[in-house]
C-alpha cells in the first residue's frame, strides 16, 4: 500500500500533553508508533489510517512519543534519530495526516499498565474511534500489551483495531535499524530505498570560518544533531533554498581533517547559486555518497579533488532524475 501523493502539505495540527484537542479532531483514526524514519513500513500504517479515516469522514492521526523510548531507557547511549521532530512533522503533513498526538515518554508513561494506556490515553484523552498498529506493536508497563491484548482492551471501549503486515525488502523487514546501519556506512542508496524517499536533514545555516569562500567553494554550514551517525564523507545532495526552489549541490559531512579536525559539520556547496542564507533553515536531501572524508597535504590538492567531486556529484544528480523515489523537500 502506498500513500497518495499530495502536491503540497496540508495544515498539520500538533497536540502535546495537556493541549486541548479541537472538537473537529475528536474521533480520529490513529496510527500508533515511534515512526523514526517514517520508512515504507511506517507509511503503510499511516496510509491504512488515512484511507480508513477518509472512508469514515474522520480525522487521520498518529500517536507518537518523545523522547524515543530507547533514549529514555538508555539515556547514556547516543541515539541516531533518522527524523528529528521538525523533519517528522514535515513528512507527516505530506502523508495526509490531520493531527499528530505527541506524548512525552517519561517514567509515568513507562509505568502505565496496558489497560490504563487504552482507557485513559486512547479512549478518554484522545477519543480514538479506531487504531492502526504493526504486528510487532507492544505497549504498557514492561511491554505487557501485545496486538491481541490491544484488540481485547480496545474492544471494551468500542474501538476497532487494524493490524498491518510487515513490509519487507529483500526478504527482511524494513526497519529503522536497517536504515541507520546503511547511513552509518554511507550507503545512501539502500537507506533511501528502505525509506521510500530521499533521506533529508534540516538545520539553520550558521557562520563558519569562510574557508570555502577562499577556496572558491562557498558553503552553507549546518550543525546536525549530535546523535547523527551519518558516515563522514562527500555526498551529492539537493537543497531546498526557498519554497518551490530546489538546487543541486555537493556536501561534505565531517571534521575537516585537512584544516582543524573539529566538530562534525555539514558544509554544502550549492551549484549555480548566490545569496545570503545565514540564519535560514534549509532542507538537504542526500542522493549518493561520492567518497569518504580524507586529509590532503595542501589546500591546492583539496581544491583539485573538490573539482572532481563537483563533477561526480553533477553526474549522480543527473542520473537520479530517473528515480521514482519520492522527495519531501521543496
Amino acid at each position: 500500500m502506498t500513500v497518495p501523493h499530495t502536491s503540497r502539505a496540508r495544515a498539520l495540527v500538533v497536540c502535546r500533553d495537556g493541549d486541548a484537542i479541537p472538537p473537529e479532531l475528536h474521533g480520529a483514526v490513529i496510527a500508533i508508533g515511534n515512526f523514526d524514519g517514517l520508512h515504507r513500513g511506517h507509511q503503510s500504517l499511516i496510509a491504512t489510517a488515512v484511507e480508513a479515516a477518509h472512508r469514515e469522514s474522520r480525522p487521520a492521526a498518529i500517536l507518537t512519543f518523545d523522547p524515543h523510548p530507547r533514549a529514555f531507557f538508555a539515556p547514556q547511549a547516543s541515539h541516531f534519530r533518522l527524523t528529528p521532530e521538525p523533519v517528522k512533522l514535515k513528512i507527516l503533513a505530506q502523508l495526509g495526516v490531520d493531527v499528530a498526538f505527541i506524548r512525552r515518554f517519561d517514567a509515568t508513561l513507562a509505568g502505565t499498565s496496558a489497560r490504563d494506556f487504552v482507557h485513559d490515553l486512547l479512549h478518554r484523552q484522545l477519543g480514538a474511534s479506531a487504531l492502526v498498529i504493526g504486528g510487532d506493536f507492544h505497549f504498557g508497563r514492561g511491554r505487557e500489551g501485545t496486538p491481541a491484548v490491544l484488540v481485547e482492551l480496545a474492544g471494551e471501549e468500542g474501538i476497532g483495531v487494524t493490524t498491518v503486515g510487515t513490509v519487507k525488502d529483500d526478504g527482511s523487514a524494513v526497519s529503522s535499524s536497517r536504515i541507520r546501519a546503511a547511513l552509518e556506512v554511507g550507503d545512501i542508496g539502500t537507506a533511501n530505498e528502505l525509506l521510500g524517499y530521499r533521506w533529508f536533514v534540516e538545520g539553520e545555516v550558521r557562520h563558519g570560518d569562510k574557508r570555502g569562500r577562499v577556496l572558491g567553494y562557498p558553503t552553507a554550514n549546518l550543525r546536525l544533531d549530535e546523535g547523527c551517525h551519518l558516515a563522514h564523507g562527500i555526498y551529492a545532495v539537493r537543497v531546498a533554498v526557498a519554497p518551490g526552489e530546489v538546487r543541486d549541490g555537493v556536501a561534505s559531512f565531517g571534521r575537516r581533517p585537512t584544516f582543524d579536525n573539529g566538530a562534525p559539520l555539514l558544509e554544502t556547496f550549492i551549484f549555480d547559486f548566490s545569496g545570503d542564507l545565514y540564519g535560514r533553515s534549509l532542507d538537504i536531501e542526500f542522493i549518493g555518497r561520492i567518497r569518504p572524508e580524507e586529509r590532503f597535504e595542501s589546500a591546492e590538492a583539496l581544491v583539485e579533488q573538490m573539482k572532481r567531486d563537483e563533477a561526480r556529484a553533477r553526474e549522480m544528480l543527473a542520473a537520479s532524475r530517473e528515480s521514482e523515489l519520492r522527495s519531501f523537500i521543496g
